[in-house]
């Protein structure tokens, strides 16, 4: 099993012991996600300090005041490491207002582009204001991603919207990504929206140490728990854990180019 979202350098106990319980759960590739410059650089260091795991680098929507040139700058050296495999996870958030949607969209924009230079894919986090999940802030993000992403590999981080939007993404190329909130009794949407992805785009995800799925919810997430939601990704599709594994799998080698 795979991994394609948690954040190591959030989590509790230490990088080896959670690569170490994420081994044993059976979970092979792991991508660990920087929030900004100096928690990117955190991820570089624990992608070369274990053969598990790659880095994905950026500044996240929240943290987007005062992203500049020379933020710019930073990121795209960080996003050129060996050890790098995506850039982000960048986006629009309207939920919190910690950065004012112009500021996100510039710091949106500007990844965008830094992913094309480096040639690695892009991963996306969207959250909308108030309960929806269907708002704002998801529509403004398709926007710029359908006039400013074509031709890059596009991954929608935590997938939290509707079946319709998932066929309108992977319509588009877009893989969809899932977490642990695909568990809760009362994501019924959500779990319409996953059998609805194709089988070459689909993802699983932890967003550890958040999210954790039902089994464990409670608990502070960490990567060995993706299998509980990959294994109610594989009931909700009908297919036998195994055969469900070697898919995403499959996807994550492709999308971010790791074996």
């Amino acid at each position: 099993m795979i991994d394609s979202h948690c954040h190591l350098g959030l989590c509790e106990p230490p990088d080896a012991e959670l690569v170490a319980a994420a081994r044993d759960a059976g979970v092979r590739r792991l991508l660990t996600v920087g929030i900004d410059e100096d928690s990117s650089a955190d991820a570089i260091g624990a992608a070369e300090a274990h053969e598990e795991v790659l880095a994905c680098v950026g500044r996240h929507p929240n943290g987007s005041a005062g992203f500049d040139d020379a933020a710019a700058e930073r990121i795209e050296e960080l996003a050129a490491h060996p050890r790098v495999a995506a850039v982000g996870e960048t986006g629009l958030d309207y939920y919190r207002d910690h950065a004012s949607p112009d500021e996100q969209r510039r710091a949106f924009t500007a990844q965008i582009e830094i992913a094309r230079r480096v040639g690695k894919p892009l991963i996306i986090h969207v959250r909308d204001g108030g309960r929806t999940s269907d708002g704002e802030a998801l529509a403004d993000a398709f926007t710029i991603l359908r006039a400013e992403a074509t031709g890059l590999t596009v991954i929608l981080h935590c997938f939290s919207a509707t079946a319709q939007r998932a066929a309108q993404a992977t319509g588009w190329g877009w893989y969809c990504s899932f977490a642990g909130n695909l568990t809760y009794p009362s994501a019924e949407e959500l779990r319409e929206a996953a059998r609805v992805v194709p089988d070459s785009l689909i993802l699983v995800e932890t967003d550890a140490p958040f999210l954790s799925p039902q089994p464990v919810r409670g608990e502070r997430n960490q990567p060995a728990h993706v299998v509980e939601t990959a294994r109610r990704l594989a009931e909700l599709r009908e297919l036998p854990y195994e055969e469900f594994e070697r898919t995403v799998s499959e996807n994550a080698n492709r999308a971010f180019g790791w074996g």
